[in-house]
């Protein structure tokens, strides 16, 4: 199935589905470093951020290697748009969750918006080197925003919630951000333009 994409694509879903195993190992360091009962801190617990380290950074490789082998036909928004674009949302974000809601600063903001801005040149490189739909484009975007803004409502909560809550929100970026690189991934095996 992988063998009837262009090589951009191959990497840009193998990237995809490292990003899956780093939010399932980072999932996994939440769960047991932050469950409301017995937390186990440390290293018996934080051995599990190196593989999510690991596979996040070989995933981003394999991602903007991805999008730098598309041969764009159609390039919808060229790639540094998305570097600046997401610089700039990082900022605003920062600054607007510091001194509005006055929410300390932590690194999950960085990535999460790091994502977003990934994520949407990849749809945009898939797109312009006819290897995904106008339509799943689409949808796509539309998923990776309301994914981005639904990290943001989280990250913002996250102090104000009590131990349970405070649980569940701190997991539910980490499980949209994987199930939306599973869906972009099956988006690009099911739906090329040609």
């Amino acid at each position: 199935m992988l063998g009837s994409l262009q090589t951009s694509g191959r990497q840009t879903i193998i990237g995809n589905l490292l990003l899956v195993v780093c939010c399932g190992f980072y999932l996994a360091w939440w769960v047991l470093a932050f469950r409301v009962n017995n937390p186990i801190k440390g290293i018996r617990s934080g051995w599990l951020l190196l593989p999510a380290v690991v596979a996040g950074l070989a995933a981003i490789i394999l991602i903007v290697s991805g999008i730098m082998a598309a041969k764009s036909e159609q390039k919808l928004i060229p790639g540094y748009a998305f570097i600046i674009g997401g610089v700039v949302a990082y900022i605003i974000a920062a600054v607007v969750t510091v001194t509005i809601f006055k929410r300390q600063m932590t690194s999950e903001l960085f990535l999460f918006i790091g994502w977003g801005a990934l994520a949407l040149a990849e749809v945009s490189a898939l797109h312009g080197s006819g290897q995904l739909t106008a339509a799943a484009s689409l949808i796509m975007v539309v998923v990776i925003i309301i994914v981005v803004a639904i990290s943001l409502v989280c990250y913002v909560l996250f102090y104000r919630l009590e131990p349970p809550q405070a649980f569940i929100d701190g997991m539910l970026p980490l499980l949209l951000v994987g199930l939306t690189m599973v869906a972009l991934s099956v988006c690009t095996l099911a739906f090329p333009v040609r």
